[in-house]
């Protein structure tokens, strides 16, 4: 197993090509681990010293990455993944399958010899049924580590049936009947248009007007787009999620007036909840935002998603819907 430590951008360039074929291959083929994204976020956060650690076969071939970087905080160095913790809900090692003990090994082996490069390592966000668990903190007490993983977080997903029909007989009587009453005032007491962003869209546009919607929801998701770089990466990530057909942004338009909308992607046969939008003080009383969560609920259904994913937080809208938790975990380890 051949190993090399990248330690700055140029890494992205010279992985592009084998990088999403090896996420590909991995258990852990994520949008979020996309060198989409992960060029992306590194670009716009440049958040400490790079580290992108990569493994090879005898014959060269990729079958491992470690996207790091190291972070200084509170005076300690930091190991990191790219993307952990905020904007990213998850994010792993990528390893072939068919390497994953070599990998994981090695791995371990490398954060050994560099341990004068760090203090600790905090790797967030690892989804509960990640190879990364099961693998990495063995090797890494093996090599002398004190290892502890952690609940982090939670993230309810609804996993979907063949119809909408079938989904709404799955949730209690209550929520059924409100879904149903929702939409139904909705549709008749107010003109409601429904549409997702498509190829003949202005994405530009489009991105502007979900911004606008993002600001008025909420005093803190105003507070996020404050900060330049948290605007300046999701205007850069979600133009290139567009272009390589992973988006799908929505819009209930009430009345003529753009009054909710989702940010989610279409990844993998997932549909991720990532980001909303809502006037909550325009049309309050016709709940835009569940309707407009309804329609896409029902939209993923007839194009035969698997899932929909709510990502990180446990708000209570989600299980209103239907969700059910899944976890995500930290794996934390020193000398």
């Amino acid at each position: 197993m051949k190993l090399t430590a990248y330690t700055d951008e140029r890494a992205f360039d010279e992985l592009q090509i084998e990088w999403n074929d090896l996420l590909h291959r991995s258990r852990s083929d994520l949008i979020f681990l996309t060198w989409e994204w992960q060029s992306t976020w590194w670009k716009a956060y440049q958040a400490g010293q790079l580290w992108i650690v990569t493994c090879r076969a005898h014959d060269n071939q990729l079958v491992g990455i470690g996207s790091w970087f190291i972070q200084s905080d509170n005076d300690e160095r930091v190991v990191r993944t790219i993307g952990c913790v905020d904007v990213t809900d998850y994010v792993d090692v990528i390893v072939d399958p068919a390497y994953a003990e070599a990998v994981h090994e090695a791995l371990a082996q490398f954060l050994a010899d560099n341990r004068d490069e760090y203090d600790r390592i905090n790797l967030c966000n690892i989804q509960e049924a990640s190879p990364t668990l099961a693998l990495l903190p063995g090797n890494l007490q093996a090599k002398g580590f004190t290892v502890e993983t952690e609940l982090q977080e939670v993230c309810p997903v609804i996993d979907l049936p063949d119809s909408w029909e079938a989904y709404l007989e799955r949730l209690d009587k209550k929520q059924r009947h409100e879904i149903r009453r929702k939409i139904r005032r909705a549709e008749n007491e107010a003109s409601l248009e429904w549409y997702v962003v498509d190829e003949k869209s202005n994405i530009h546009e489009e991105v502007g007007k979900f911004l606008k919607l993002m600001r008025a929801s909420h005093p803190e998701k105003a507070k996020f787009l404050d900060d330049p770089k948290n605007t300046a990466f999701f205007t850069s990530i979600v133009p290139l999620i567009y272009q390589c057909g992973w988006l799908k942004m929505s819009f209930l338009v009430v009345n003529g007036t753009p009054s909710a909308a989702y940010c989610d992607f279409d990844y993998n046969q997932r549909i991720l909840v990532y980001n909303s939008g809502l006037l909550p003080q325009e049309n309050a009383y016709l709940s835009a935002g569940i309707v407009l969560l309804a329609y896409n609920i029902r939209d993923a259904i007839e194009r035969q998603r698997d899932v929909f994913d709510f990502l990180r937080g446990n708000e209570t809208y989600k299980y209103r819907m239907g969700a059910v938790d899944t976890k995500v975990f930290k794996l934390k380890a020193h000398l």
